[in-house]
């Protein structure tokens, strides 16, 4: 048990933005706390979180409220980060969480790139906390600030298409093309994609899934195979390509409070933007495996994770140990300690 302490958490963080400083970066404050009480790690949550608020801005206040009429004209408008949030707020008071969670998933899913994934991978931290059976004010509070997230800064896979391949999902991951320019923002980085003739076909070679069991071994594979693949490549933007795996763990881990019918538009979706992100950011030749950690015990990766402090490590190192359990490969582990070398 956490002793409400991740319900407390949530409180502070209930007062902040999704974003902070002139480069609008992500908070990440919300799901790192769930990671570390999910993960045992309560007792350093309180030090965590007041390490990190002071850093954080203001959640922006409402300025021209959404309603169901006008939300489409909303979309991807991340000016009105304060309106979507008092909209989402609303909607929870008025449905439950689940029901309002299944209307907005497919209408947020063309967007999953939103703040760099980082829209759909706070939903599932929140997701995750309310299945666990915490389902009080503060974690529903979250799950609609998450929401609001995404649904501001809706971005799309340029050049997306449903993959109807004959490739598992290793050899899809190792046949991703490269941007000819890995300079740039994602905006710039993206615009690219559509001018690489070998960019649909690379998304399309991806096998279909044959079913509901189906999506989740694929989307298993898709998260081991990119945390495995960050060791050798992650130095090519130590960030960014953490999302490669945490996000499809994201859709993996919310696919429990999801139809069945949305699962495969799920898989497509993240495999799409994982996809991407790889094609922007990954040199095309890794480093060789000698100049790199061999790994960290799985038992020993969270309290490494929470002694390094960032939130990225911390996101990782949650996402490497689901890895590992799924396959046994202790590659993933040595990149989870991989990124706390890369992010100082």
């Amino acid at each position: 048990m956490d002793d409400g302490i991740l319900d407390e958490a949530y409180e502070r963080f209930a007062r902040t933005g999704p974003e902070w400083g002139e480069n609008t970066l992500t908070n990440h404050g919300p799901m790192a706390v769930e990671v570390l009480v999910r993960r045992g790690l309560a007792a350093g949550v309180h030090d965590w979180v007041d390490a990190y608020l002071g850093k954080l801005s203001e959640l922006p206040s409402v300025s021209d409220r959404i309603t169901d009429v006008t939300w489409q004209d909303a979309l991807g408008d991340g000016r009105r980060i304060g309106d979507w949030s008092a909209y989402f707020v609303e909607q929870m008071q008025e449905h439950p969480w689940c029901e309002v969670l299944v209307t907005w998933w497919p209408r947020l899913l063309p967007g999953i790139v939103a703040g760099a994934t980082h829209g759909v991978i706070r939903v599932s931290h929140a997701v995750r906390t309310l299945l666990s059976g915490d389902e009080s004010p503060a974690a529903v509070t979250e799950l609609a600030h998450g929401l609001a997230f995404w649904a501001a800064r809706m971005r799309s896979v340029p050049g997306a298409t449903e993959a109807d391949g004959t490739l598992d999902m290793n050899a899809a991951l190792d046949s991703i093309p490269r941007i000819t320019s890995q300079q740039g923002t994602v905006a710039v980085r993206f615009g690219q994609l559509t001018k690489m003739p070998a960019w649909p076909a690379s998304l399309r070679a991806l096998k279909a899934p044959s079913g509901p069991a189906d999506v989740q071994t694929q989307l298993a594979d898709l998260v081991a195979g990119a945390a495995a693949r960050y060791l050798a490549h992650g130095h090519g933007s130590p960030v960014l390509l953490v999302h490669t795996a945490t996000a499809p763990n994201a859709v993996l881990h919310t696919l429990p409070a999801l139809p069945q019918s949305l699962w495969a538009p799920s898989l497509s979706a993240v495999w799409a933007a994982s996809a991407a992100i790889t094609a922007a950011y990954a040199p095309a030749q890794g480093l060789p495996r000698g100049e790199l950690p061999t790994g960290i015990h799985a038992d020993e990766l969270m309290s490494y994770a929470l002694k390094h402090s960032d939130e990225h490590v911390i996101k990782f190192a949650d996402t490497a140990l689901d890895a590992f359990a799924q396959s046994g490969k202790s590659e993933v582990l040595a990149a989870a300690q991989r990124v706390g070398d890369l992010i100082k």
